[in-house]
């Protein structure tokens, strides 16, 4: 059964960290890009960052660069999203995606295999 579970998010306080993992099962994600996106209420999924196929190539949304840092182990066949000085307007449900390729574009369009999300709430 192919599938991708995200972890790790929860409540943290502004300033805090948080680091999110997604894993998958029943398919390997070593030739795939892996995308991270997120979902505020009443708002449109919006892309957070991505990785190609071997790590070589990262892209941020404008929003998020310099405090998230997306990694993978393709050997745990797992992703992760390292989220430091978070704020109040980070507070989204995270979802995990896999891709053909990464853009600077980070369009839902071009993922798919979702996960369920993990609930990510930065709140003092």
């Amino acid at each position: 059964q192919v599938q991708i579970v995200e972890s790790g998010g929860g409540l943290v306080q502004p300033g805090g960290s948080l680091r999110l993992s997604c894993a998958a099962s029943g398919f390997t994600l070593d030739y795939r890009a892996i995308g991270w996106f997120r979902q505020a209420p009443g708002k449109e999924r919006e892309g957070v960052s991505c990785i190609s196929s071997i790590g070589g190539t990262t892209y941020y949304a404008d929003s998020v660069k310099g405090r998230f840092t997306i990694s993978r182990d393709n050997a745990k066949n797992t992703a992760y999203l390292q989220m430091n000085s978070l704020k109040p307007e980070d507070t989204a449900v995270y979802y995990c995606a896999t891709g053909r390729v990464c853009i600077a574009t980070l369009r839902k369009s071009d993922f798919g295999s979702w996960g369920q999300g993990t609930q990510v709430t930065v709140s003092s």
